[in-house]
């Protein structure tokens, strides 16, 4: 069931949080070995939260989220309970604080019940670089659920929870929502705050939420989003209710398809014939669709794989082994504690996108690499505001492909970063997306559609989702785990 309809059973009584929660436990317990959505389950204090809740609600208090089971990507600093960023080097790492949308949550007093999997340091289109081992794909296990807030998208598929918290840098909420067939949104940058979140790539990261439906996404957006001024990059802005938006109509809407999206050599037919069935629908609503140019799109992927592992290699500089996290057993002088301790505790993609990130930002290479992409950057942005002067949104496919198999792309490290074709611009440019879907594959699995939206045009984004969600059967679909 989803969060408004548990809300209302809860709201009436017929059902308590204690039972709720004990329900989602039991599902976990009986599919948790297979799907492996979890780093860490809280049980004792979901059950606690529960109870709590339940006692408000006897006496009249019931927030929207009161009493609803969630998880939370394993990136988002929660006190007293380990905050591992899916790495060896803070496997024990137990914050003292609380991030903003955790303390947001604990307000409306839903429940948390673990802390997901996730791609280490959320470098990852597939969640298997996580030190704890692979998430599996609820709609087939030998399939990745997408990355790297892979282990969200699969708890709320595999209905290990009610929803779940995810972070994007280049899709890492859009592309495992497209993989697991569930709704997963990236709000505009600086609409939700990022403190507590652990860094991968500052200018990028944003925090969002994975769920069954629009509503349930609207609801989580509503208290999720807010002015920090522990973030610098916070925006001081009036957050709407965005279920306001929630109107079955587009009539008089124009939704952008960019020809380059459709142009890329790796796009699979039966991506593009069900987010073309999806365009065609909206079109039946009222919508008009009209073709639109990126034309600095090609250039997206080689620009965010030079600005990201920088300001990667600049936010992992603080593991060092001396301060939290861990630190080498050998017995060693300072330099060569330094070196064994991040070369143990670190895995292959975060030490290569160190590595490229350091280098892009050394002396004689700046100009050349990180400049450039900070100006092409630019360059991608204008195109959207451009696009954005025509048309009202923009409909592309979330990914490339349906999900591929677990170990296919491992090893080829060029071809996991293509997984984040269509995403990645988004995040370039600040821009809220959202990943809903929109049809299956031959083979059974989920395709994903997406919704670009100009900045703080979540309003207009989540009227196009819904719109489509109410007169289609997709989002009712469930994985073959069932």
């Amino acid at each position: 069931m989803t969060i408004h309809e548990l809300h209302e059973l809860l709201k009436t009584k017929k059902i308590s949080s204690a039972e709720l929660t004990r329900s989602v436990f039991q599902r976990i317990e009986a599919v948790e070995h297979d799907v492996h959505a979890y780093i860490t389950l809280t049980r004792d204090g979901a059950l606690q939260q529960a109870a709590a809740a339940d006692s408000q609600i006897k006496q009249g208090a019931i927030a929207s989220l009161t009493g609803i089971p969630v998880a939370i990507k394993d990136i988002l600093c929660t006190a007293g309970i380990a905050t591992t960023c899916g790495s060896k080097i803070l496997e024990n790492f137990m914050p003292t604080y609380d991030a903003t949308v955790i303390k947001k949550l604990k307000e409306q007093q839903a429940v948390f019940v673990g802390k997901t999997n996730m791609d280490e340091f959320a470098m990852g289109s597939s969640t298997e670089t996580s030190y704890f081992g692979p998430t599996r794909n609820p709609w087939s296990l030998d399939r990745v659920p997408g990355g790297s807030s892979g282990g969200s998208a699969a708890a709320v598929a595999a209905d290990e929870c009610i929803a779940a918290l995810g972070t994007d840098t280049g899709g890492s909420i859009r592309q495992p929502a497209a993989c697991c067939g569930v709704v997963g949104m990236k709000p505009t940058y600086g609409r939700v705050s990022r403190f507590g979140l652990v860094a991968f790539a500052s200018s990028l990261d944003q925090i969002g939420p994975f769920t069954k439906d629009i509503t349930d996404a609207a609801l989580i957006l509503n208290h999720i989003c807010g002015y920090d001024s522990l973030d610098s990059t916070s925006v001081n802005r009036d957050v709407p209710d965005y279920t306001r938006a929630l109107v079955n109509d587009v009539s008089g809407m124009t939704l952008g398809v960019p020809k380059e999206y459709f142009a890329t050599a790796g796009i699979d037919p039966e991506v593009e014939k069900a987010v073309w069935s999806a365009l065609r629908e909206l079109e039946r609503q009222g919508a008009t669709i009209k073709e639109i140019s990126l034309p600095h799109t090609e250039y997206a992927v080689a620009a965010y794989y030079l600005i990201a592992p920088a300001e990667a290699s600049s936010n992992l500089a603080r593991y060092d082994g001396v301060k939290y996290g861990y630190r080498t057993m050998e017995e060693t002088g300072l330099r060569e504690m330094y070196e064994l301790t991040r070369s143990e505790g670190f895995g292959a993609e975060v030490k290569r996108r160190i590595m490229l990130g350091t280098y892009a930002l050394s002396a004689g290479y700046y100009d050349a690499y990180y400049k450039k992409a900070s100006q092409v950057r630019t360059l991608i942005r204008r195109d959207f505001e451009q696009a954005f002067a025509a048309c009202d949104l923009i409909v592309t496919p979330t990914a490339p492909t349906p999900p591929f198999k677990l170990g296919e792309k491992m090893q080829d490290p060029l071809q996991m970063y293509l997984s984040d074709i269509f995403t990645i611009p988004a995040n370039l440019a600040g821009l809220p997306g959202i990943s809903m879907p929109c049809g299956l594959s031959s083979q059974g699995l989920s395709i994903g559609l997406q919704i670009i939206g100009n900045v703080f045009a979540e309003e207009t984004m989540l009227r196009c989702a819904y719109c489509f969600e109410q007169n289609s059967e997709w989002h009712l679909k469930k994985p073959s785990l069932f």
